[in-house]
């Protein structure tokens, strides 16, 4: 069984765990500050038993360990961060994109699209936006509060 064990100060470890007549031992397969697929490819030539490349990606942002996303990924979140920024790609383009996604499913939902726009941000502009918003919840009026809101008083005149 392999499993993920952070070692602190950024470094991960794959380890894989077999039984001993002197009880359980476990052996370093790899050792990573992000998991990528030539980590996983080393791992998998080290090992013992079979691994599967998905569950150790799994296993990894379950614990906590930065994992590369795969190329598609990476460029299906820059073509939707574009699109939402309103660039679109040549007629011919668009709908060579739509006919072969169309074929993995249904439409995404409008959270999904509005979401698009964030799927390639950074960190940093990520905790800054969380900070802004933050920043403004600060300002609401809490609800609940005894406190009430006095208006001026509108005296209208006859004339």
């Amino acid at each position: 069984m392999a499993y993920i064990v952070d070692r602190g100060a950024g470094a991960w470890e794959i380890r894989e765990s077999h039984t001993t007549g002197a009880g359980p031992r476990s052996r370093t397969l790899a050792t990573f500050r992000t998991l990528t697929p030539e980590t996983i490819e080393h791992a998998l030539a080290r090992s013992s038993k079979s691994l599967d490349a998905t569950k150790l990606r799994q296993a990894a942002r379950r614990a906590g360990a930065p994992v590369t996303v795969p190329p598609s990924d990476r460029s299906a979140g820059e073509l939707l961060a574009q699109l939402a920024e309103g660039q679109r790609p040549r007629p011919l383009l668009a709908r060579l994109l739509a006919q072969a996604l169309s074929a993995h499913g249904r439409q995404p939902t409008d959270n999904a699209q509005a979401a698009a726009a964030w799927i390639t941000a950074s960190r940093e502009r990520r905790g800054e936006t969380l900070r802004d918003l933050l920043l403004l919840a600060d300002h609401l009026p809490r609800i609940g509060t005894r406190e009430r809101i006095h208006f001026p008083r509108i005296v209208s005149r006859v004339i």
